[in-house]
Parts: C-alpha cells; sequence; structure tokens
C-alpha cells in the first residue's frame, strides 16, 4: 500500500530513524499524523525552530537558545564544575536539584570502537577552564558503562596535574533494592565504594 504514496514511505522511513522506533510504530505515527493535520503543522514547526534556534552555550557546550546559557549567566556556584557526556544527563541531574555548581558538556564519551576520540570531545575547552583558576573540585558524572569509565579515567589523568579535586559520582546498588536481584557488577562497585556508616 505504501509504495502507492512514495510521500508517505518518505516520513515512515524518516520516523524509523528516531531511536527506538521501528517499523510498525512509524507507520502507526504517520498514519495519526495524517488524521490531524495541525498536529503535523505545529510538529513541522517545532522541528524547524528547533533546527534553527538551539546550539551548543559558549561556555558549558548544553543545548540552549542563549548565549551563554541560563545556566552559565544565571550566577552558579563556578567553583564546582560537573561534567557530563550530555544535554540529556546535564537535564537528568537538574532535576534532581541537588548540584548548584556550573556544568561542562563532553558531547560524548571517548569511544575507540565507535571512532570517538578525546580530541572529538569538549574536553581541551574543560582543561581550559580549569586552567584558567577559580575551579576547585571538578565531578566527573560520565554514564557508568565501558565508554563512561574510560572517559572518568582519561579525564582524572587530565585534570590532576592542574591541582584541582576530582571526584567521580557514587553507584552502587539502587535505593529500594534486594541485593538479591542486583546484578553482580553493582554489587561489586558497591563493595568497592563503601562508606563509615
Amino acid at each position: 500500500m505504501l509504495q502507492h504514496a512514495p510521500t508517505l514511505t518518505r516520513l515512515v522511513g524518516e520516523l524509523k530513524k528516531l531511536p527506538g522506533i521501528g517499523e510498525r510504530t512509524a507507520c502507526r505515527l504517520a498514519f495519526h499524523l495524517l488524521k490531524a493535520p495541525h498536529t503535523m503543522t505545529s510538529l513541522a514547526e517545532a522541528l524547524l525552530a528547533v533546527q534553527e534556534r538551539v546550539h551548543a552555550c559558549s561556555v558549558c557546550f548544553g543545548l540552549t537558545e542563549q548565549d551563554p546559557c541560563p545556566l552559565c549567566s544565571g550566577g552558579r556556584d563556578g567553583r564546582t564544575i560537573c561534567v557530563v557526556e550530555t544535554s540529556q544527563d546535564l537535564l537528568a541531574l537538574e532535576r534532581s536539584n541537588a548540584f548548584q555548581g556550573a556544568y561542562h558538556v563532553l558531547q560524548g564519551a571517548i569511544s575507540p570502537l565507535h571512532g570517538v576520540s578525546p580530541d572529538s570531545l569538549r574536553i581541551a575547552e574543560l582543561l581550559e577552564r580549569v586552567a584558567a583558576g577559580g575551579v576547585e573540585e571538578v565531578v566527573i558524572a560520565t554514564n557508568f558503562t565501558v565508554e563512561g569509565e574510560t572517559t572518568a579515567l582519561y579525564l582524572a589523568r587530565q585534570l590532576k596535574p592542574l591541582g584541582v579535586k576530582v571526584t567521580r559520582l557514587a553507584h552502587g546498588i539502587p535505593l529500594g533494592s534486594d541485593i538479591e536481584f542486583v546484578d553482580p557488577a553493582t554489587v561489586q562497585w558497591a563493595l568497592k565504594g563503601r562508606s563509615e556508616f
């Protein structure tokens, strides 16, 4: 049926490129949009607006519509910088209201298998920020994946000579979990990172 509507086939193809969207979901979304032309117009306008207006902040490299971003220009405590992989990670930390310092978005993680080297990330800009002075602590909040751990170790080695305190987010058994259901690697990390009670 879709072969008789190449434009619809193209829409399904573009929707399938989104993460987590397969053929059936892409078809369902396309047909929903066809039934709701106002939604389609609003979606198209929103996509164009994001493409035109959203860019990386020149200080922290998080996504913003103004430069510097509200977090960088809003009087945050610049003595502590939290380093994250992506803007999504920054948003997750902000939702917690637990961190009041500055951020630095690497825009990825070191992954030699995927061709991502330290030079591909915003590491040089982080080192420049720290070397400029005024930073007392860098909190490494990369993901707890092989790539995230590799990036964290690399950052720690690069930052230590600058005389700044380097810390890593704690990780281990989540609150409310039963130990019997936690994977062995998480239990190992929890035991290694245990603290005095």
